[in-house]
């Protein structure tokens, strides 16, 4: 169904989504390559929300380099869209400019999209082929694909331990487990979130900036905090205004409202949401759907082992990223704080997903079963 030269193309085209991977949230990172008589003739990929989709930005450059993109090819890693929203249908800018065959890795996930817009393609008599490296385009966008089908963020929970699982001694000191390159590898993981989040135990412990410092990126994810009965220290770091450019204010979740707490946290330019619960504790998958509602797609956990296990154990973790330091610290904190199973068959299943060295560490990706 496909050639070497369709393959080639959107390997292409996915190599452009990559190039999106800081700046497109909320939207999907997606990427486009046009071709025409063996070669490519323009390219692009999605822009930061507002700003031209990949298939204008592609068009836009065939043009700029003297090149006419009717009948011409074109490969994208997601189905053009085909409502207006912040911009206009690119279906019908497909169409307008007489592109003859379009190859797209994957049907939209967004109801708003979901076919309509290989549809709209077809009735113009465009040749539509979907379904080239569709793996490859949603491991891009699986944050996107998540909030789109079930309203939740995916969540990706960050861990650094050493071989017998140790991530902290038990007077807290954590720092450094794992060396240099793993601890720049986890900034980059930070840096393609939408958001990160930690819990007031890692605040009072670590107190972290919560931001992107080892590598550079366009823009601070939004930071997230768990603390039930608003205790963060309104000098903690993660409040501090200075955090970069584009950062976002910090949004605290709690449980119990402590309006004099909440105006005193507001004045240091927080956000605080009032989940009410009468058992004192945030209810995570309540958390979790206030932030797909506010359009974080991607979710990454930096926290301690308690807050770890309450989401392994309400099924909220959807994957993990674990760094294996070569150490062995003996009797330490854990990674996930876990009650005790009396059957084998009751333990949370998970499935590897990638394996790799990186420094003198080594990194681990798992995904829970059932995500």
């Amino acid at each position: 169904m496909f050639s070497d030269t369709d393959h080639a193309a959107m390997q292409q085209a996915l190599a452009l989504a990559a190039r999106g991977m800081f700046i497109t949230t909320p939207n999907p990172r997606v990427g486009c390559v046009l071709s025409k008589d063996g070669q490519i003739i323009g390219q692009g990929f999605t822009q930061p929300a507002g700003h031209d989709h990949a298939e204008i930005q592609a068009m836009k450059d065939a043009v700029g380099r003297g090149f006419d993109p009717a009948g011409a090819t074109a490969y994208v890693t997601l189905e053009p869209c085909s409502h207006f929203g912040r911009t206009p249908p690119c279906a019908e800018a497909l169409v307008r400019a007489g592109i003859a065959r379009v190859v797209a890795a994957m049907e939209d996930p967004n109801p708003a999209v979901s076919g309509r817009g290989l549809q709209r393609l077809r009735e113009a008599g465009i040749d539509v082929r979907c379904g080239l490296l569709e793996k490859e385009a949603r491991d891009l966008n699986i944050g996107f694909v998540s909030r789109m089908t079930r309203g939740l963020p995916w969540v990706r929970v960050k861990v650094a331990a050493s071989m017998d699982g140790g991530t902290a001694l038990h007077d807290g000191t954590s720092q450094w487990i794992t060396g240099q390159a793993a601890r720049d590898d986890g900034h980059a993981w930070r840096a393609r979130a939408c958001a990160i989040l930690t819990g007031i135990g890692t605040v009072r412990d670590d107190n972290p900036q919560l931001t992107v410092r080892a590598i550079p990126t366009p823009r601070q994810p939004q930071r997230v905090l768990v603390d039930s009965r608003l205790e963060v220290p309104l000098d903690a770091r993660m409040l501090a205004a200075d955090t970069g450019d584009f950062a976002k204010p910090v949004l605290v979740f709690c449980a119990l409202d402590n309006r004099e707490r909440r105006h005193a946290l507001e004045a240091r330019g927080a956000e605080v949401v009032v989940l009410p619960n009468p058992h004192g504790k945030v209810e995570l998958r309540k958390m979790l759907e206030e932030l797909g509602r506010r359009g974080i797609n991607e979710l990454h956990v930096e926290a301690g082992y308690k807050l770890n296990g309450s989401l392994i154990r309400e099924h909220c973790a959807d994957e993990l990223l674990i760094y294996l330091a070569p150490k062995l610290l003996g009797d330490a904190q854990g990674m996930f704080n876990l009650p005790p199973l009396s059957r084998l068959q009751d333990a949370a299943a998970f499935r590897w997903h990638d394996v790799r060295q990186i420094g003198d560490d080594l990194r681990l990706i798992a995904r829970r079963n059932d995500s």
